[in-house]
């Protein structure tokens, strides 16, 4: 396991955060999810392979993990929650539709927030490859970068820089 991921899990499971460790470091992702991102990180893959869930201490915020990229989860949110949330804005434009789509193909939604409204961040594969974008609504495919890579996300969550409640 990448280091970063375990110090990130460490320092998790000490500010009360839900987060379990996968009993095999293995990992499983439907085709649905490899097919559409072709380039996931590493360092995400190895975060997936090591974290079966993790919450944040109030239940508002959660990475999506493997469970939720397959649909096998409790949540009510499927992992791609926003985009569909976009498409269902757009209802007969098709154009607007294949906009959406092809901005979500290049953004792959890492976590997903309820708290104080809905927001997400997704690791950006087509511009700034592997830097982590945060995005919002009402227009979810605006978003800002909020780290350069997953690592440094990871730092800003520990340093407390990103706060999730």
């Amino acid at each position: 396991m990448n280091k970063k991921i375990g110090e990130f899990m460490i320092w998790a499971n000490e500010n009360g955060w839900d987060i379990t460790q996968k009993s095999r470091f293995q990992l499983n992702l439907d085709s649905c999810i490899t097919s559409r991102y072709k380039e996931i990180p590493n360092e995400y893959l190895d975060f997936l392979c090591a974290v079966k869930h993790c919450i944040t201490p109030n239940e508002k915020t959660w990475f999506i993990c493997e469970d939720e990229f397959n649909n096998s989860s409790d949540s009510v949110f499927k992992w791609n929650e926003y985009e569909l949330l976009s498409l269902e804005a757009a209802r007969d434009d098709d154009s607007w539709k294949s906009e959406i789509t092809t901005w979500w193909d290049g953004y792959l939604p890492i976590v997903m927030s309820v708290d104080d409204g809905y927001s997400f961040y997704a690791i950006d594969l087509m511009n700034d490859k592997g830097a982590i974008v945060r995005g919002s609504e009402p227009e979810f495919e605006e978003v800002e970068k909020a780290a350069n890579s997953l690592e440094e996300f990871f730092e800003l969550l520990m340093s407390k820089s990103i706060q999730f409640q």
